[in-house]
């Protein structure tokens, strides 16, 4: 039976036991470095692996992080919760609840975790019923209110196998983390191995990792590969969400990764420097600095910590957070404030936006796909499909689900691979086809609007849009004709002005239909051109090179003489060719090249011969 797998993290004041207990439970001391064992304290983080049997017989394996519980490590506590599944909460029998228990508390609820057990440990002291109608109390409005409350003794042995079942209990009835396929593991170690290389280690999210893959860990956008994957010490092939996982990476150099950065994959979008998100402040943990604009903080995110400053805050709590440095964040990631003395958790805040200088101020519901996908497409009006909600929770067949809900709702338009806003579509279309309208009114003479001039008239919009926007007008009343674009209703016409003109320009090409003028001596003025323009473009003309324009009967004339004369001949140079159609070199040579790209010649050394398309004619 394949385990399931979770992840634990402790929390409570400091001396409590929750490192104690950790070892009891594991057998493993998640206290080591020198510091801690000579202040006998918890100062970073430690890990430890727990495996349970759940009372229907599953298999559970839970990585344990355990956190600091003193004051001055609360930053080296936020970076241990920020993706586990349930809270080990530690109250000791003899303190009851302190400082640290509600600031813990707070930051808990700030950054999302939902399901708690509670260990009232140094049992054996005493004050059972009193410290746990404390904590019930402490916990009313908490989302831990219904949380096991599992007295227990490390001393004694006291408990201890029934918080292991209460911690199976709790465990069975979760779902565990989600894959959706965009796999992100916060780097809270990193360091080298003799004869491996770099090493970092993290909770993995999202999605899966595997050995051999490309990777790129952010901020710094360093891409590199995992070279091999541990969970706990056991080799894997592909680690999965909810697991403590070691990942080599060999090619890496340790200067260059850090405790906050992240390992994802390359094609989840670029770290931010502006966050939009939605703020609350609990009043549980009494007076602290007011929130307002300018403020300063520290943002702690995943295991990063960062300088940041409120640029702006709204009544409902919306703020844009400018930051010091880049960060990887989601849509609907979770994160909280402190104060720049680190001495206060000030807030929590959940990510609405998390690349907010690219948008306008939207207030969408994170776990609302729907919302979400609504707010994206309305801030940008036009947004490549692929490009939706990366860096969201959502998986790609969610994402593409309620884009068919939007589409059939007519709230969105889908086209080509471009998601719009209905009314931004429609705008632009109507726009086009106005431009298109007035190209047909003011050079009825012409196939359509020149391509190339509707897109700079369209000039704010993306390649990708532009075609879309083609793609859907064709598959309408609209027809493309070479490089324009012309209602399928219209036929270029020549003005009564422009008639005379038309009729010189047949006149001087048929004088000399095998030796003509060059273009510029037809091309008197403006009216020529257009003229002359309206001849190639209806087929009457054929424009040989930019100097070059023949009647199209006497173009067909020259080709056939062509072939004829090479027909009874055999392979001829270009000047046989042009004593025997009385023609000049300044004709004959784009004449060939171009009979030559249709394939009716052949170029070989000095001399042409027949090509495939004059065989087959």
């Amino acid at each position: 039976m394949t385990a399931r797998h979770f992840i634990i993290a402790t929390a409570g004041h400091v001396d409590h036991g929750k490192s104690t207990l950790v070892k009891a439970l594991t057998g493993t001391d998640p206290d080591r470095l020198p510091e801690e064992k000579m202040r006998g304290i918890t100062i970073d983080l430690g890990f430890a692996e727990l495996n349970l049997i759940a009372p229907n017989g599953e298999k559970i394996h839970a990585g344990i992080v355990d956190v600091p519980g003193h004051e001055d490590f609360v930053r080296n506590m936020i970076a241990g919760v920020g993706s586990i599944d349930i809270a080990l909460f530690v109250v000791a029998a003899d303190d009851g609840w302190m400082p640290q228990s509600e600031e813990h508390l707070q930051i808990l609820t700030y950054v999302g975790v939902q399901h708690a057990v509670i260990a009232l440990t140094k049992c054996d002291l005493g004050r059972i019923d009193i410290v746990t109608a404390q904590i019930r109390d402490r916990l009313r409005e908490a989302p831990f209110a219904r949380s096991p409350i599992i007295p227990m003794s490390v001393r004694t042995g006291e408990g201890i196998e029934n918080l292991k079942n209460a911690l199976a209990a709790e465990l069975t009835d979760m779902q565990p983390q989600r894959d959706y396929g965009k796999p992100r593991l916060f780097v809270d170690r990193a360091f080298t191995l003799r004869g491996i290389g770099t090493v970092v280690t993290g909770t993995l999210t999202g999605g899966q990792l595997q050995r051999g893959q490309s990777i790129v860990v952010q901020p710094q956008n360093l891409k590199t590969r995992i070279r091999s994957l541990q969970s706990h010490g056991h080799e894997l092939d592909c680690a999965q969400p909810g697991m403590r996982t070691a990942v080599n990476l060999p090619d890496a150099s340790l200067d260059r990764i850090n405790r906050g950065d992240l390992v994802t994959i390359a094609d989840l979008g670029q770290p931010s420097l502006t966050l939009q998100a939605r703020l609350e402040q609990s009043p549980r943990l009494g007076p602290v600095r007011p929130l307002k604009k300018g403020i300063s903080v520290y943002l702690h995110h995943g295991t990063s910590r960062v300088a940041a400053r409120v640029a702006f805050l709204e009544k409902d709590g919306v703020a844009h957070l400018k930051l010091a440095s880049p960060i990887f964040a989601f849509l609907g990631d979770r994160f909280v404030l402190r104060d720049p003395s680190e001495q206060h958790t000030i807030a929590g805040g959940i990510v609405l936006d998390p690349d907010a200088a690219k948008h306008r101020k939207s207030s969408i519901v994170p776990e609302d796909v729907d919302l979400c996908l609504r707010s994206e497409i309305a801030s940008s009006g036009f947004v490549r499909k692929e490009m939706l909600l990366r860096k969201s929770h959502f998986s790609t067949d969610e994402i593409n689900e309620a884009l068919k809900r939007l589409e059939r709702a007519n709230e969105i338009v889908i086209r080509d691979e471009i998601a719009a806003e209905m009314d931004a579509w429609e705008k632009l279309r109507a726009q086009a086809m106005a431009l298109i309208d007035e190209a047909h009114k003011g050079n009825p003479q012409r196939a359509g609007l020149d391509l190339n001039e509707l897109r700079g008239a369209l000039r704010e919009q993306t390649a990708e849009v532009f075609a879309a926007l083609i793609a859907d007008l064709v598959a309408s009343d609209f027809v493309r004709a070479g490089s324009a674009i012309a209602r399928a209703a219209h036929r270029p016409a020549l003005p009564k002005d422009l008639k005379a003109v038309a009729t010189r320009i047949r006149e001087v090409l048929s004088q000399k239909p095998f030796d003509p003028p060059g273009r510029r001596e037809i091309e008197l003025d403006r009216h020529g051109q257009q003229v002359l323009r309206y001849l190639i473009e209806t087929e009457e003309v054929i424009e040989i090179s930019p100097d070059l324009v023949l009647l199209r009967e006497n173009f067909e004339r020259m080709k056939s003489a062509v072939i004829d004369f090479i027909s009874k001949n055999g392979p001829a140079t270009v000047s046989e060719l042009r004593e025997a159609l009385h023609s000049s070199r300044r004709i004959m040579v784009p004449l060939l090249e171009h009979i030559d790209r249709d394939g009716v010649t052949r170029r070989v050394a000095d001399r042409r011969t027949l090509g495939e398309s004059a065989r087959l004619s």
